[in-house]
């Protein structure tokens, strides 16, 4: 037995050995088949304690047993770092080719607003912003809504407090704006705006670039070619716009602007309905009685003001056919644009 015991404690001695030595994959892999292979030294070995006379076993057994786990934890040491070097190795390879960091672009929503203010900037507006949360005084009072109009209700706006709520519209900031400017005004105020309202065309938080104008002789003629101009600069040099009677609070007479189906051309298709027409924003001349908040002579000056949906422009332009598509983050979608 005492032969069997030298063996196993000089085959340990020269596995340790052979897994600190070894420098390369190959060079590990091997000492591991020549002394834990199915016919490395020490498995041999061990099966050779099972020729022992049985009062030999036991301590032949253990002997074997030490010297394998010895082994293996030897090993499971020099794979672990043989892989920490080449870890380092790579980090350190300053001949590598560098890795190219994906370059992300603007959301489309960012990228619509952002054209929409630039065609009126060239058109002679000035971009303005004003908070997101607004009081009751500047989203609905100051703006002719009347006590008991329903978008002043908690079931349609999102307040946050006593006379305070998520602003539903950009109009707020138009407010703002006349109560530190003196005429002439010529401004478009873009954001988000927040609503209780969700579905396939809308959504509870949306963007708008509302815009104004106050000046000496404004006229709906002026409304209709600025947003005439805006429409061809923004969709194509050939699409019409309509006005169409409507109401809304702050402006009188008011309309509703429709532009030629995007995709039809105004022929009439599932698109528009057959009617050759989509519904793009509100607007109308701006109601005198605005002007006794702000200290505006009504006799002196007049005005208009608009409201565009960017997300809604958006799914025009793009042919979107749910508004969810823009704020869901599927890169498929994204990367479109």
């Amino acid at each position: 037995m005492s032969a069997l015991l030298e063996k196993i404690a000089s085959s340990q001695k020269a596995a340790l050995e052979a897994m600190a030595q070894a420098n390369q994959a190959q060079d590990l892999e091997k000492a591991r088949v020549d002394f834990l292979g199915a016919k490395g030294q020490l498995t041999e070995l061990t099966r050779a304690v099972g020729t022992l006379p049985p009062e030999e076993r036991p301590q032949a057994g253990q002997a074997a047993n030490v010297a394998l786990k010895a082994v293996k934890a030897a090993h499971q040491e020099a794979v672990a770092r043989l892989a920490k070097a080449q870890t380092q190795k790579a980090a350190l390879d300053v001949t590598l080719p560098g890795r190219r960091r994906p370059i992300g672009h603007q959301h489309l929503i960012g990228r619509v607003m952002t054209e929409i203010c630039e065609i009126f900037e060239r058109l002679g507006f000035s971009v303005v912003e004003g908070p997101e949360v607004e009081t009751d005084y500047y989203n609905f009072e100051a703006l002719n809504f009347p006590a008991d109009h329903p978008s002043r209700d908690m079931q349609e706006s999102l307040f946050v407090g006593d006379k305070l709520l998520l602003r539903t519209h950009t109009s707020p900031v138009q407010i703002r704006t006349m109560e530190q400017r003196k005429p002439p005004v010529w401004v478009v105020a873009p954001g988000k705006t927040y609503r209780r309202d969700d579905d396939i065309t809308h959504s509870p938080m949306f963007h708008q670039v509302e815009g104004l104008v106050v000046d000496e002789g404004v006229t709906m003629a002026d409304l209709k070619g600025v947003l005439s101009a805006f429409a061809t600069s923004f969709f194509s040099p050939d699409t019409a716009i309509r006005l169409r009677p409507s109401f809304f609070p702050f402006t009188e007479p008011s309309a509703e602007v429709d532009i030629a189906c995007v995709l039809c051309g105004g022929k009439g298709c599932r698109l528009c309905k057959g009617s050759g027409w989509l519904e793009l924003l509100g607007s109308g001349m701006v109601d005198p009685a605005l002007y006794n908040f702000v200290g505006y002579d009504p006799k002196k000056v007049s005005g208009f003001a608009f409201g565009l949906g960017v997300d809604r422009a958006a799914m025009l332009k793009y042919g979107l056919s749910n508004i969810r598509h823009l704020y869901e983050g599927d890169l498929r979608f994204l990367e479109q644009f």
